[in-house]
């Protein structure tokens, strides 16, 4: 498989050649654990990060795992070691050379996934606005298990070019079957590279759905709300939507209180007041220091706004609770009145009016003295001398 391999030992006899391979790949591994790992854990240890000793760390097994199978592999390829054995050349490599290999591949994947995982996770511990999202260690994997598995197919004399090929068709297959899912795996990588939040952030979405960032996946990202509810939303929707980070690019968030006073208070006197409750709540930060500002005349008040800030997003409820709750009873001690809508309703006795005369039917027969006044003869004529109401 190797020719160099094995002319570097001709002339050797089959147990010449083992004594002399197993010698060196023993003196290698040796060679590997004391010396060159020693040398360099000694270096890396007066280094500031830690990054270096993960690396070292991680990568002790393999080194010392390829020194020692590198001479079984190495004893598979000499001539006199071939010739002297029973078995035939290719059981020797099927038993002994390539599954020597595989370990060895096997061993590196594993060390190289370990050491960017390892990696990931430290830079996760030390926050920052620079986290590594958990999607790049899942896309690594799969990308150290892809490999690994073309490495070991090509070791046994496996075509891949068909597997490739089917490989591809069914990528097509299964990216249409699944395309919501292949979304929100890329929507995940996008958002990791725009930095648009990071493990710990409190995001508010343009639905009105708000949480701190808790896990981000592969599919999609977990928030635990203020409720303590988690709430999964797909990363494409995320890739999406409006998101609004009120962790960044720093915790401290501002707040606002407003309030009216009625009109003819003194606005010195008023302001002076509430900048000595919000210097007296714990939660408000002395910097950025505290204002007050007149926003307007309003209808029956002064209409006022306190801002201030406190550390952190999730802060700003609590504190306007307490600010609210301290405002009203230094106002109510000082004598200042906070106006409100007022009503006045008049309550009074109302004559009812008397009910109209019915109306005189048209179709019944007209009685002359119906319509005459009392004490009155109808027939009466009472202009005319003579007539018979005359009075002698």
């Amino acid at each position: 498989m190797i020719p160099s391999l094995a002319a570097l030992f001709e002339g050797f006899t089959a147990v010449e050649a083992t004594i002399a391979v197993l010698l060196v790949s023993l003196v290698a591994a040796l060679g590997m654990e004391f010396v060159v790992l020693r040398v360099a854990r000694r270096y890396v240890s007066a280094t500031d990060t830690g990054y270096d000793d993960i690396v070292i760390a991680s990568l002790r097994a393999p080194l010392v795992v390829t020194a020692a199978l590198a001479g079984v592999f190495v004893l598979t390829q000499v001539p006199a070691v071939r010739a002297s054995v029973l078995v035939e050349p290719q059981l020797l490599d099927a038993v002994f050379g390539r599954p020597s290999l595989s370990v060895i591949v096997l061993v590196w994947a594993y060390a190289a996934n370990a050491v960017v995982n390892r990696v990931v996770a430290a830079v996760n511990a030390e926050g920052g606005r620079f986290d590594f999202a958990p999607v790049f260690s899942n896309v690594w994997t799969l990308a150290v298990l892809v490999g690994s598995v073309g490495t070991l197919l090509w070791l046994w004399g496996i075509e891949i070019t068909p597997l490739l090929g089917a490989a591809g068709v069914a990528g097509i297959a299964v990216g249409f079957a699944a395309k919501d899912t292949v979304a929100n795996f890329f929507g995940g990588i996008a958002l990791y590279f725009d930095d648009t939040y990071k493990i710990g952030d409190y995001i508010v979405l343009d639905d009105g759905t708000a949480g701190t960032v808790i896990k981000v996946g592969v599919r999609s990202t977990t928030l635990l709300t203020r409720d303590e509810v988690l709430v999964t939303v797909p990363n494409a929707a995320l890739n999406a939507s409006k998101v609004t980070n009120e962790s960044a690019p720093q915790r401290r968030r501002r707040v606002r209180v407003p309030i009216g006073v009625a009109y003819g208070t003194d606005v010195d006197e008023f302001e002076a007041l509430a900048m000595e409750v919000l210097a007296a709540e714990p939660l408000v930060l002395d910097s950025p220091k505290p204002r007050a500002r007149f926003r307007s005349f309003g209808d029956s008040a002064l209409q006022y706004e306190l801002l201030c800030w406190v550390n952190g997003p999730t802060r700003r409820r609590r504190a306007q609770h307490e600010l609210n709750r301290a405002l009203y009873v230094a106002l109510g001690d000082a004598g200042i009145e906070i106006p409100y809508p007022k009503r006045d309703v008049t309550v009074g006795t109302a004559t009812a009016p008397s009910p109209a005369p019915p109306a005189p039917d048209p179709d019944s027969p007209h009685d002359p003295g119906a319509d005459a006044e009392p004490g009155v003869d109808p027939d009466a004529d009472a202009g005319g001398p003579g007539s018979r109401g005359e009075t002698p």
